[in-house]
């Protein structure tokens, strides 16, 4: 009651959605700060244990369906495990060692972009001329964020941009790929037991790369970078995603990614006094542009949503946004897909870091 009171008086929606986008966008840089320390694979391994250990005991507790029954539901946590955990986690951290947090925020918020283009060839999306569009702003984004030219195509700032590209690839592919699959999982179920395979295979990339355990330096530095990313930005910030996803739906929880590189930027200034250059800054802006080109109908009914200071209220969203957002839920025939979007949703969920 004493929630529901301090919710009728304060707008909790918006402090959660800006609490949601620190936390990953920090996580860019805690990674950053972190990989002095771990391994790579190693790193990403043991922060996802852990965070899937503790999911699953909320799942465990808070609904009756905490593990997969159907075939659908084991399909969708090994997709979901493989590709958003294991491949877009992996190549992130093998990124983050060439490249900062804040450059890695910005070319991992082209996933939705490159969402809509995996939609189009692998779901047989028709590929319209806005969506063509977006895709090439968002690309010529991620060129411009990398510096890339012929004289320096193996330079360690392109590796570090390609290998978060190509995590970005990984997450976008298994957003695209779960669309088709419909199923009762409780989001947080799913998510727990995607952290537990995907760390099983992060582990499993880490003994192939030679990485091992006794390679982690148990630092302050080291165990606050592991505390932050594991129980900060892994659990609670996935909490708080599942609540704002009842909220206000996923179309509109999925801009979360965009103030990620925000945060990742500010953070990474006041903590490790770095910098962005003004071409990231032009790649981050095509980057975005893709994003609204792709999405321009629902771009204006969220402003005029938030115009009128009714950001939780949940409003339905032209079909062309279903496009890039695949959906975990089933279909509800009242056709307010952003309402009724089920257990998992938009991408997978904003890239979370």
């Amino acid at each position: 009651m004493i929630s529901e009171y301090i919710e009728s008086k304060v707008p909790l929606s918006p402090l959660m959605f800006v609490l949601l986008a620190t936390l990953w966008g920090g996580s860019f840089v805690a990674i950053e700060v972190g990989l002095h320390y771990f391994p790579p694979m190693v790193f990403a391994g043991v922060r996802y244990a852990v965070a899937g250990a503790v999911i699953l005991g909320y799942a465990a507790v808070t609904t009756d369906h905490w593990r997969p029954r159907a075939r659908g539901e084991y399909l969708a946590v090994t997709v979901v495990g493989a590709l958003v955990i294991a491949g877009y986690h992996g190549l992130l951290y093998l990124g983050e060692r060439h490249v900062s947090g804040a450059i890695a925020a910005v070319v991992v918020s082209l996933s939705p972009v490159l969402t809509a283009g995996f939609a189009a060839v692998v779901l047989d999306e028709r590929l319209t001329l806005a969506k063509g569009v977006g895709f090439a702003l968002g690309i010529g984004g991620v060129a411009v964020v990398a510096g890339l030219n012929p004289t320096n195509a193996l330079s360690a700032n392109v590796v570090g941009v390609g290998l978060v590209f190509l995590g970005g690839v990984c997450f976008a592919l298994g957003a695209v790929l779960t669309r088709p699959l419909r199923t009762d999982l409780p989001a947080a179920s799913l998510q727990a037991w995607a952290m537990l395979g995907g760390s099983g295979l992060l582990f499993a990339a880490g003994a192939l790369r030679g990485e091992s355990l006794s390679a982690i330096q148990l630092t302050p530095t080291a165990l606050a970078s592991f505390a932050y990313l594991t129980l900060l930005s892994g659990v609670v910030a996935f909490l708080l995603y599942f609540r704002l996803l009842e909220q206000i739906g996923p179309t509109k929880l999925h801009l979360v990614g965009y103030l990620e590189p925000v945060v990742a930027t500010l953070v990474s200034w006041a903590v490790l006094g770095e910098l962005v250059s003004s071409s990231t800054l032009v790649g981050f802006a095509a980057i975005f542009a893709g994003f609204a080109v792709l999405n321009r109908n629902a771009m204006r009914t969220l402003v005029a949503t938030v115009r009128s200071s009714d950001f939780a209220e949940r409003v339905p969203f032209p079909d062309s946004v279903t496009s890039i957002r695949p959906s975990f839920g089933r279909e509800d025939s009242s056709g307010d897909s952003d309402a009724s979007e089920g257990a998992w949703s938009g991408s997978v969920g904003p890239a979370d870091d």
